[in-house]
C-alpha cells in the first residue's frame, strides 16, 4: 500500500493507472475507521483493479460548535486496517494542501439538504460537495462507494455526480449494524454505557415503523409520531427529527407510496446519532 500526502503525486500516479486502463474504486473517508468503512473497502476492493481510500477530516463541513478538534483521529490505526483490506492507495492530504488558499469559486448544493441534517446543519453539505468535487478531480475514480447510514449525503452526491457530469458510477452500500442494530459510527464512542444501550431504540422504532407501514398504514404522519413515541419511551435523549420523505428527492410525501426513506436524528449527552430506514412501497 501506498500512502500518498499531496495531491501533486496522487495525480501523477492516477494519471498513469487511468493510462494503463485500470478501473478506479474510491471510498471517500475522514477517517477513525470502521466495520462501516471496512464494508465499503471490501466490496471496491472487489469491483475494481485499484482501490483508493482518502483520509481527509474536512473543515469546510463542519458548522460553529460542532466537534471537529475532537473528531477521532489515529492515522497510524487506519493506516493498518487500510492495509489489511487491501488498500492500493491511502491518500491523506493536510487541510493546507486541500485549501492553500481561499477559494475563489464555491460550490452551494441547491436541493435535497434544507431537511433532515441539513436542516440543522447550514453549509454542510456546501462542504461535502466542494471536498467531493476536488477529491473527485484528484482520484479520477470509476466507481464511488457511500455507506447508506447517511442517506442524504449519498442523495447529495447522487446529484453532484448528475449535475456536474462525472463520469463516476455511485455505489451505495448498506448500513453496517452492531448485533443489536445500532448502525456503526465513529461517534458511537462518545456514548456512555446507558446510552449506548439505548441507542439501539433507534433501529428498533424504524423496524416497528416498516411492520406497520408493511401491515398497511400509508399515512406519513402516523408512521413519525409512532416512532417518535418508541424513542421518547426508551431513551433519555433529546430527538432532533424524524421525518418521512420520498428517496432520493428528500421531497415531502403525503402518502406512502415508491421508495420512500424514514430517517431520524436523536441528540445524546455528547454524541448526535443519526439512522434511516429505505423501503420500497407498491
Amino acid at each position: 500500500m501506498k500512502a500518498i500526502q499531496t495531491i501533486r503525486e496522487m495525480q501523477q500516479i492516477i494519471t498513469s493507472l487511468k493510462t494503463s486502463g485500470k478501473k478506479i474504486g474510491f471510498v471517500p473517508t475522514m477517517g477513525y475507521l470502521h466495520e462501516g468503512h471496512q464494508t465499503l473497502m471490501k466490496q471496491a476492493r472487489k469491483e475494481n483493479d485499484v482501490l483508493v481510500v482518502s483520509i481527509f477530516v474536512n473543515p469546510l463541513q463542519f458548522g460553529v460548535g460542532e466537534d471537529l478538534d475532537g473528531y477521532p483521529r489515529d492515522f497510524e490505526r487506519d493506516r493498518v486496517i487500510a492495509e489489511q483490506e487491501g488498500v492500493d492507495i491511502l491518500f491523506n492530504p493536510t487541510v493546507k494542501e486541500m485549501y492553500p488558499n481561499s477559494s475563489t469559486v464555491k460550490v452551494m448544493v441547491q436541493d435535497r439538504t434544507d431537511v433532515l441534517c441539513g436542516k440543522s446543519r447550514p453549509g454542510h453539505f456546501d462542504g461535502v460537495a466542494t471536498v467531493l468535487t476536488k477529491l473527485f478531480h484528484i482520484v479520477l475514480p470509476d466507481r464511488v462507494y457511500f455507506g447508506l447510514k447517511d442517506a442524504q449525503q449519498v442523495a447529495v452526491v447522487d446529484g453532484l455526480i448528475q449535475d456536474f457530469n462525472f463520469p463516476i458510477e455511485l455505489i451505495p452500500v448498506p448500513t453496517v449494524r452492531e448485533k443489536d442494530g445500532l448502525a456503526k459510527s465513529s461517534r458511537n464512542v462518545y456514548l456512555s454505557p446507558l446510552e449506548r444501550d439505548q441507542a439501539k431504540e433507534l433501529y428498533q422504532g424504524l423496524q416497528l415503523a416498516k411492520t406497520v407501514i408493511e401491515q398497511g398504514e400509508r399515512n406519513p404522519e402516523e408512521i413519525v409520531q409512532l416512532v417518535k413515541g418508541h424513542i421518547n419511551k426508551t431513551c433519555k435523549a433529546t430527538i432532533d427529527y424524524v421525518e418521512l420523505r420520498s428517496y432520493p428527492q428528500l421531497r415531502p410525501i403525503e402518502t406512502i407510496v415508491g421508495k420512500v426513506i424514514l430517517a431520524v436524528a436523536v441528540k445524546f449527552s455528547k454524541a448526535r446519532l443519526i439512522d434511516n430506514i429505505i423501503l420500497e412501497i407498491v
